[in-house]
């Protein structure tokens, strides 16, 4: 009784010394100070953060004027919807990164186990026959009988210094960075779906823009026709009058090979049978909805790749901890026990017990170098790594405000070119009334339409480009996601 209460007692001091603090630095989220505004909040279709209080700005909560959960239903568009609901169930991209962040998670219950002893069972059964002729035999010695043992052994190294602790930090480190690039990936899958749905819409205006130029100028390659039967035009006339039709025509025709593509790569995001799924032909004539942008400190907590980043620095700076662990000594504990007896009725009983305990120690004394070089580097790939997440929000704050100027730029383009275009449509009735007049050549008006389609086609293009500058813009404001989605 005595023993065993020693023992105990031992054993007790080893937890309470397995428990203290582990070697190596604590980590320190490395240090960002976000500026006080974005540089670009111009565009009409940004909604920018109120004034601050008294001309400061304050630290803002992630979810502060920002888009929330299902970002793409701010465009008002139950097709899109139905589409980006898909990405979540069915696209293979996302369900390879989801089993890619359990098997990282699961890594921690692999680390944390070795906090604990190992215990394992071993019984056997073995009957023996010897040798009576064997050398040296004595006729009282039993030549045939059992051993029959019930055994186990336990092992521990105890966490004296820490090594397992961190390292334990370092996996859920890396399992929090994974989940975090779990959610880039679903933000960006989601994104590239918008974008390509609002490109394959922007075709249907050019498609729509086409058809309707197509109709005219097949109106206008009859009236030149009839002039020409009149006496009043000349076959050049009615030549460029075809040519303009049949180059139209073939612009038409160039517009459905893009569509396709957009169309396939919306049907695969969205894991669709291709043969089966089409998108219906839907010109893009919605409003351009208001993005709230917030303020820059949001976008350290918006951002699944800045979490991602940082998670990354924290467990580089807990694999420190791991390397220095390695300069002091291993310590194991070790022991056996149970049964062991010739007979069945006697096997579990006092006598037949077996048992041992002990310890032992190891401690590198020469190395040539070695822990002293990889302490080195874990403290360089700490610091590789700190500077990999500033780096990311640096390109974070660039993509924010490229789009913001993007969509500034183009609010202004838009402008500009929707004059064009009224001056344009102005200058094309203008000769074609020349033209009916017989004030003009068919050159005047042929001249005159190919300006207008021309500046048609460009606001067309425009107004997608502020759709695609638009979801590129949530994308890179981190869509509805923020920090507190972390797992733990």
């Amino acid at each position: 009784m005595l023993r065993f209460a020693v023992a105990m007692g031992c054993l007790g001091a080893v937890a309470l010394l397995a428990g203290c603090k582990p070697v190596g630095p604590d980590y320190n989220k490395p240090v960002y100070t976000a500026p006080p505004a974005y540089k670009e909040t111009g565009a009409p279709s940004v909604t920018a953060p109120p004034n601050p209080v008294n001309g400061g700005w304050k630290p803002a909560s992630p979810s502060d004027g920002m888009l929330k959960g299902k970002w793409w239903e701010v465009y008002s568009d139950p097709a899109l919807n139905a589409l980006e609901e898909r990405i979540a169930t069915n696209n293979q991209q996302l369900k390879q990164a989801t089993e890619n962040y359990l098997a990282v998670r699961d890594q921690i219950a692999v680390v944390r186990a070795d906090l604990f002893p190992k215990l394992s069972l071993t019984p056997s059964a073995t009957h023996y026959k010897q040798s009576t002729h064997r050398v040296n035999v004595l006729s009282s010695t039993n030549a045939e009988y059992n051993d029959l043992i019930m055994g186990g052994q336990g092992s521990w190294e105890p966490d004296f210094w820490g090594k397992i602790r961190r390292s334990v930090e370092a996996a859920s480190a890396n399992a929090q960075a994974s989940g975090a690039d779990l959610a880039n990936v679903d933000l960006l899958l989601h994104a590239e779906l918008a974008a390509d749905y609002f490109q394959l819409r922007g075709l249907d205006s050019q498609t729509q823009l086409l058809k309707k130029t197509v109709a005219d100028l097949e109106h206008q390659l009859d009236l030149t026709q009839r002039r020409l039967q009149g006496g009043v035009a000349t076959d050049v006339d009615v030549a460029q009058a075809e040519t303009q039709l049949e180059t139209v025509r073939a612009q038409l025709v160039d517009v459905g090979v893009a569509r396709a593509q957009f169309e396939h790569a919306i049907g695969t995001l969205a894991e669709y049978n291709l043969p089966e799924f089409s998108v219906p032909f839907s010109p893009l004539e919605d409003k351009l909805p208001e993005v709230p942008v917030g303020v820059p400190s949001q976008l350290l907590e918006r951002r699944p790749d800045i979490a991602s980043a940082e998670r990354q620095a924290a467990a580089a700076n807990a694999r420190i901890g791991v390397a220095i662990a390695a300069y002091y000594p291993t310590i194991d504990l070790m022991g056996t026990g149970g049964f062991e007896s010739t007979h069945g009725g006697s096997w579990i009983q006092g006598p037949s017990a077996l048992w041992s305990l002990g310890a032992q120690a190891t401690q590198l004394l020469f190395d040539a170098g070695q822990r002293h070089a990889m302490t080195d580097q874990a403290r360089h790939q700490y610091e590789a790594q700190a500077a990999a997440y500033k780096n990311t929000i640096f390109q974070a704050f660039q993509e924010v405000e490229d789009n913001l100027s993007t969509l500034r730029i183009l609010n202004d383009e838009t402008a500009v070119e929707q004059r064009a275009v009224a001056a344009a449509q102005r200058s094309y009735d203008i000769s074609n009334q020349r033209y009916k007049a017989g004030a003009t050549g068919y050159l005047e008006v042929l001249t005159a339409e190919t300006a207008l389609l021309s500046n048609q086609r460009t606001l067309t293009d425009l107004e997608t480009r502020q759709f695609s500058a638009s979801v590129q813009l949530v994308r890179a404001l981190g869509g509805g996601w923020d920090a507190s989605l972390l797992p733990r």
